[in-house]
């Protein structure tokens, strides 16, 4: 399958090598330079028998899913458009970057096995650098900006105490930019973009951005970490 424009042109990939040969792949996430593990949210949700969803936004939504989805306790992801209308959810719009909507993933997990604020704890330390404004390494725009959809009062509680928490204990060079914004709808993104990390991996976007993701997650959780499950 061939990569979309926007994530396949020979600039974008010359950018990505050069970030990386910058960086270091030690630091596993475009623009995040601590390497400690972050810590545990002082604050979260308790257990429950009940399924949950979380829509999280941080940049392009490949490796976002990719990563999510080797999570113990997450039983179902879906690659999508999450801030704009019905009529735009589509990628050929969202691209234009004047849609309103941010490439989203939504999370469906067990809370007995896996907490939302642990959720978070990955989002923050492997999946996106939460400190880049509408943009993650190469890729630039509104539509790759850091965004927690909440679908709780409970989640919003929780989210912006752990960035609170983040933000005084100096987690990261800069400050946090993502947002806390209550999740209005969620639209399913195109079938071709469903899985497309596990479907492509020999890409060079996804060698160069997403395969990293999922080592550092492999590294950093190794108690959370599963092999993909192929739906």
């Amino acid at each position: 399958m061939t990569m979309p424009s926007s994530k396949g042109s020979a600039v974008v990939m010359a950018l990505a090598v050069f970030f990386v040969a910058a960086m270091g792949v030690r630091t596993m996430v475009f623009g995040q330079t601590t390497t400690q593990k972050l810590p545990a949210p002082a604050f979260d949700e308790q257990p429950t028998t009940h399924s949950e969803t979380a829509v999280f936004a941080g940049g392009c939504f490949w490796g976002v899913q990719t990563t999510f989805e080797r999570i113990k306790g997450v039983t179902a992801t879906t690659a999508g458009y999450s801030g704009g209308s019905k009529e735009t959810a589509n990628y050929g719009a969202v691209s234009s970057e004047t849609t309103g909507h941010a490439e989203s993933v939504k999370v469906v997990f067990d809370p007995a096995r896996i907490s939302y604020g642990t959720l978070l704890r990955v989002f923050f330390s492997v999946v996106h650098d939460p400190t880049q404004l509408n943009r993650q390494g190469p890729d630039v725009g509104t539509s790759y900006r850091s965004v927690i959809f909440y679908t709780t009062e409970e989640q919003k509680k929780i989210a912006a105490a752990y960035i609170a928490q983040l933000n005084a204990a100096h987690a990261f060079p800069k400050k946090i930019v993502t947002q806390v914004v209550p999740l209005n709808a969620f639209y399913d993104a195109e079938e071709y973009h469903q899985d497309y990390a596990e479907k492509n991996p020999d890409n060079p976007y996804i060698q160069v951005c997403d395969i990293p993701k999922v080592k550092a997650l492999k590294q950093q959780f190794p108690e959370l970490f599963q092999e993909y499950l192929k739906k």
